[in-house]
């Protein structure tokens, strides 16, 4: 299984999917502004080791920070990164990182493809894609099924539960 994520501090999207390019689960991971970033980046932590062990997680797809306006956002968002990276590293879990151009050439054959086109791209390609609630989670999604279009073609060596 591939957990797909969309990074972020305030709302940490999630997407669980399998080889067959079945989408399992997604949600959102959500933390309260007027708690300390500690106890939120804490949090993050904690329930990606949640959703790892519940899923069977054999592979992380992280959304990578390519261009940032705000350098206090960045901040922000490559902290939660780092969470997430450090909870599946705890849990011996390799992760991979995908650029937005990368993701939406991977789903669409386009580079600068809107939004709109990415989630029906995926909507169209994934079995479940109507479990997509929100943009972090069609995002997460994404970056899941970026993951196996790149590396199914590489390699065989897909466990069976993945």
């Amino acid at each position: 299984m591939v957990l797909g994520i969309d990074p972020g501090l305030a709302a940490c999207g999630w997407a669980v999917l399998n080889k067959n390019h079945q989408i399992i689960a997604c949600g959102c991971i959500k933390t309260k502004k007027e708690d300390k970033i500690s106890k939120r980046l804490g949090q993050i932590y904690q329930q990606i080791q949640k959703l790892c062990r519940q899923y069977k997680i054999t592979k992380v797809a992280i959304e990578a920070i390519f261009f940032a306006k705000n350098v206090k956002t960045a901040i922000v968002v490559a902290q939660a990164m780092g969470a997430v990276k450090a909870a599946a590293d705890r849990m011996r879990i390799e992760v991979f990182e995908y650029t937005p151009l990368q993701i939406k050439i991977a789903i669409t054959g386009y580079g600068r493809a809107e939004k709109h086109q990415v989630v029906q791209m995926l909507k169209q390609t994934l079995k479940n894609g109507s479990l997509i609630k929100n943009g972090h989670a069609a995002d997460a999604a994404a970056t899941g099924l970026t993951h196996i279009f790149t590396n199914h073609c590489l390699t065989t060596e897909w466990g069976k539960n993945d």
